[in-house]
């Protein structure tokens, strides 16, 4: 597991590599990295769901030998996904309600989605959601699953394939903090969000 020590301080500032859109082999460069340097890597990233999305603002980083992960007991039904190819995407639910979208990097490792400002499909975000508060719409990663029509019907498909998009972005400048919601391997500061955004699941203390 990568140490907390490890870590750059909040303020720095990241992006992805390359231009254009991620596929093929540049998605697989992209995600066959360690989770953090993903994790920071996708903020300010477009990601869209036919046609449906935004701009990334906040993410958290799983590994496998991280307790908190899906993958720390190893490959199951559920978290197969998990060891697919990087650029895969992983979807699981939540609390028997809310849906959770997390991009895989390498084998057991992978970054969570947890929120985006809306760019794009705003009026149908709206809609699905039940409310035009721009800054509400997908500010948590069960929010973004429902106002971008995610569910497990389109789990375990890569990020070049529809109906998903991602398009890389310029460095931002980033923040970093504990996890959220979690109980085991609490204290490591892998999460990530974009510094100043009022499109985040939550401020960073």
């Amino acid at each position: 597991m990568v140490s907390a020590s490890a870590m750059t301080d909040g303020g720095m500032t990241s992006g992805a590599i390359g231009a254009g859109a991620l596929a093929g082999e540049s998605l697989r460069v992209f995600f066959e990295r360690d989770a953090i340097a993903v994790a920071r890597d996708l903020l300010g990233c477009h990601l869209s769901v036919d046609g449906v999305g935004g701009r990334i603002t906040e993410t958290e980083a799983y590994f496998p030998d991280d307790e908190a992960s899906h993958s720390f007991r190893g490959p199951t039904k559920r978290n197969g996904a998990m060891y697919g190819r990087p650029g895969n995407a992983y979807i699981y639910r939540i609390y028997g309600m809310y849906w959770c979208l997390n991009f895989v990097c390498r084998p057991g490792s992978a970054v969570l989605i947890r929120a985006l400002e809306p760019e794009t499909g705003i009026p149908l975000m709206m809609e699905r959601r039940g409310t035009d508060m721009l800054t509400a719409l997908c500010s948590g990663p069960g929010k973004l699953c429902l106002a971008l029509g995610i569910d497990i019907q389109i789990n375990d498909r890569l990020l070049d394939r529809p109906p998903y998009a991602l398009t890389p972005s310029a460095p931002v400048p980033i923040v970093s903090g504990k996890r959220i919601g979690i109980t085991k391997n609490a204290d490591v500061p892998w999460r990530f969000g974009i510094q100043g955004s009022r499109y985040l699941s939550k401020p960073f203390r």
